[in-house]
């Protein structure tokens, strides 16, 4: 059935391309198969959710939290086509559209976790930073069939690119709003040109260009990937917290003592101290990811894009009691797991180790009239090779490091620096 939520404007792609004759699917499922197939979709299952890929068999790795996360935006599209009266089967959300951008939600995230995220950005301070979600982006448009002398990426549609573009302001808008680089939240100066495709050539409101302001304007496809990962991640980091024993009765019940938690939230401590008593805080967690689906409502918007495209006229709004118990379990995984000892010394091994990578890569490839050392994949240095400028070949390591497993990153780390660690016989 033809769905007119979406006209020729939201599946205009980028560059332009026929879809082949005869493919029974629509433009959006082509976008989530090509996710799926993609080599940089894999690798998520070797970098860090919480605690280090590789740890135990059960903890979450970025790839588990994409599908969690993806699972959860189809819910939400499903229960908002079947409990809203503004959507009907001619006129919904597509589900394949917003499980795509779901499942690519975290292909830019580089390894060790946010460490990672926040080391790269300050090595490429004088280059453009490094933001997770604008490495999402370069992939998708530029990486994900890169060959030497070619930029490829899946052809997105404008839907989808809107989706998957959760921050718009790039980090020259924040320098030259505020003086001084952003930490994270930004896209890359030479992607401001996709976000000038997906508004379609029309210029910014005054109230859009500031950019917080900016960045909160999403369309409704974006607003559902962002709670579905808010509720992948303050339900199920809690659950890997109490498996690895950073969250325990006794743990919380003392956490629950230096803060001024409200009744409501009193009531969710105890409930979580009863369910970890009796070992049923699993299927209970289980139980609230379709809570916080159902505490999804669905609400007209105008201005903006709104006279142009259908996922610019709603607005994703959550249940107020829903939203503050997702913002209890964060608060609570933030104190009792990403602070804890043990974390930050993980952590700071990561971004140590990704660091004297990174510096190694630049003393030795950055310059193409230097004697360095070939350090890097044949690939890549044909990569860096085309580029014409310092700049692009520092985006280049950049892509490289980022794009580590992290069990790739430690394994290189030892080829580099630790002597008794690498054979002349190893592949990789």
């Amino acid at each position: 059935m033809h769905n007119d939520f979406y006209t020729a404007f939201d599946l205009e792609r980028f560059p332009e391309t026929t879809t082949q004759e005869g493919d029974y699917r629509t433009a959006f499922q082509i976008e989530r198969d090509r996710i799926i197939f993609s080599y940089p979709f894999r690798r998520l299952q070797s970098k860090t959710q919480v605690f280090q890929s590789g740890e135990y068999d059960f903890y979450r790795t970025r790839l588990t939290h994409s599908i969690e996360v993806a699972k959860v935006g189809r819910s939400i599209c499903e229960f908002l086509l079947t409990s809203s009266d503004l959507l009907k089967e001619s006129f919904h959300i597509d589900a394949d559209l917003t499980e795509a951008i779901c499942l690519a939600h975290d292909l830019g995230h580089p390894p060790f976790g946010h460490i990672g995220e926040r080391k790269l950005n300050d090595l490429m301070a004088k280059h453009g930073g490094f933001e997770g979600n604008g490495q999402t982006l370069r992939i998708l448009t530029e990486l994900i069939y890169e060959r030497p002398g070619r930029t490829k990426g899946i052809a997105p549609t404008r839907a989808f690119l809107d989706g998957v573009m959760k921050y718009k302001a790039t980090q020259g808008d924040w320098l030259k709003q505020t003086g001084k680089a952003p930490k994270n939240h930004f896209i890359y100066d030479e992607q401001a040109q996709w976000r000038d495709q997906v508004f379609g050539g029309a210029t910014l409101p005054a109230d859009l260009l500031e950019t917080k302001a900016l960045n909160k304007f999403k369309s409704i496809e974006c607003q559902i990937m962002d709670w579905a990962d808010d509720t992948a991640y303050s339900l199920h980091d809690i659950v890997d917290g109490i498996h690895a024993r950073y969250i325990s009765v006794g743990s919380l019940t003392e956490w629950a003592a230096t803060k001024t938690l409200n009744a409501d939230q009193s009531k969710l401590v105890d409930t979580l101290c009863q369910k970890i008593k009796s070992n049923s805080y699993e299927p209970y967690f289980g139980s609230r990811v379709g809570t916080f689906v159902h505490a999804c409502s669905l609400h007209p918007r105008s201005g903006f894009m709104s006279d142009r495209t259908q996922r610019h006229s709603f607005d994703l709004e959550i249940d107020p009691a829903v939203k503050a118990e997702s913002a209890l379990y964060k608060d609570i995984a933030l104190d009792l797991i990403f602070k804890s000892t043990q974390l930050q010394q993980i952590e700071f091994k990561g971004g140590y180790i990704l660091e004297r990578l990174y510096q190694a890569l630049c003393e030795n490839c950055v310059d193409p009239d230097s004697k360095g050392l070939n350090l890097l994949p044949a690939a890549v240095q044909e990569l860096l090779a085309h580029e014409a400028d310092a700049t692009g070949r520092h985006r280049r390591l950049c892509d490289y490091t980022a794009g580590l497993t992290d069990g790739l990153a430690v394994r290189t780390y030892k080829r580099l620096f630790d002597a008794d660690f690498g054979s002349i016989a190893e592949l990789q």
